[in-house]
């Protein structure tokens, strides 16, 4: 996490997808605008792991917003990050919370929520959420725009 903005070793180059997310690499860049209150948000529509009783691919929804404060993801790491979950097994609830507090670890944000709404397996979608620190009084925060399950897509 000491690292500066021109450590970056994954931007501007070929990268294979990660075998797992404990061997992927989430980078961060210094913030540019350090000095004002923002939400970033990252879309992932099409997140994939698998089921870690069958093995069979599981779906999801993510969408991740934060307040950054001195630093921001470095996008392409979080591609590579996310989808080094496609073979990857675990739960819907634990996938979802890993990525949330990864993320919170390496930015330290003011602000980070996830919402991992997941697609049915047997008939229930699963959808979870997490958030850690406080929003900042007075930021626009949008709805995260996903409908509850009705046949999503």
């Amino acid at each position: 996490m000491g690292r500066k903005s021109s450590d970056i070793t994954i931007l501007g180059g070929a990268s294979a997808i990660p075998e797992s997310p404990d061997k992927a690499v989430l980078e961060r860049v210094a913030n540019p605008h350090a000095d004002t209150v923002y939400v970033a948000r990252f879309t992932a529509p099409e997140f994939t792991s698998l089921c870690p009783v069958t093995g069979q691919p599981d779906f999801a929804h993510l969408v991740i917003d934060y307040v950054p404060d001195d630093w921001l993801v470095e996008s392409k790491s979080l591609k590579l990050y996310l989808a080094s979950f496609r073979n990857h097994g675990a739960f819907h609830e634990d996938c979802t919370v890993a990525i949330g507090k990864r993320i919170a670890k390496l930015l330290d944000p003011s602000y980070l929520r996830i919402g991992g709404y997941w697609y049915p397996r047997g008939g229930m979608p699963i959808d979870v959420f997490w958030q850690t620190g406080k929003l900042p009084a007075g930021i626009w925060l949008p709805d995260q725009g996903v409908p509850p399950y009705r046949g999503r897509g």
